[in-house]
């Protein structure tokens, strides 16, 4: 992971700024998160105020601020590999956040949390990693507890793969990207290790979560959800 972690310090400064032409319906995409944390024990009571939040690979913190604008009693923790990020999410979420740093390969933070949340991160890892981290979040999460992550996923054969990734492309140039994003782009996706929808749900049955289902799809962007029983 040492490599990606210097390519994400170095490009933290102007993380942010491309992300609404790189990411398909960005509202709908991110707004499905704070949705699917609001029934965070609702299969076990109902959900209340003071929730737990964790989210993982949270970068500079764009999708924490979201959740907080939803859930302003909630107490976040930011885990992710770069420093340089985490200080510009400590700069916009204030002290209801904690950020920590270290490596989701390594581990997670211990919980109890009501809601463990994540976007377009976990896609960096192998799919042994992925599955690492959602038997791990199923182990931390409360009983009710909800998993949601907002992510990038490979096309279900390699004729929609290609689809989706010129599709990628042209969107993101006709919304105004430059190239000199692109490139910055296409280096932070030379990390990527894609996974398919139906490969992650699979695991989140597997691994013991209930009403896991696809919250919101838009070609290779995907909004993947489960409930610890």
């Amino acid at each position: 992971m040492a490599r990606a972690t210097t390519v994400f310090d170095r490009q933290a400064a102007t993380y942010r700024g491309p992300r609404e032409k790189l990411i398909p319906q960005l509202d709908r995409f991110y707004g499905m998160v704070p949705e699917a944390v609001g029934l965070a024990g609702k299969g076990s009571g109902g959900a209340g105020s003071g929730l737990r939040i964790l989210d993982l690979g949270a970068g500079t913190g764009m999708l924490s601020a979201v959740v907080q604008a939803e859930f302003p009693d909630a107490d976040f923790t930011l885990f992710d590999f770069s420093p340089r990020m985490l200080e510009q999410a400590h700069d916009l979420l204030g002290d209801r956040a904690m950020t920590v740093t270290g490596d989701m390969y390594e581990g997670i933070p211990a919980g109890p949390w009501d809601a463990v949340i994540s976007a377009l991160a976990i896609h960096h890892m192998t799919d042994e990693g992925k599955r690492t981290v959602y038997e791990a979040t199923c182990r931390e999460l409360t009983s009710g507890g909800i998993f949601v992550n907002a992510e990038h996923v490979l096309g279900e054969t390699p004729e929609l793969q290609e689809h989706y990734a010129e599709w990628h492309r042209q969107q993101s140039f006709e919304k105004g990207l430059t190239d000199a994003e692109w490139a910055d782009t296409v280096e932070r996706m030379s990390h990527d290790h894609l996974s398919t929808l139906s490969t992650q749900l699979g695991w989140l049955e597997e691994i013991g979560f209930t009403d896991v289902d696809c919250l919101f799809k838009d070609h290779g962007f995907a909004v993947i959800f489960g409930r610890k029983p």
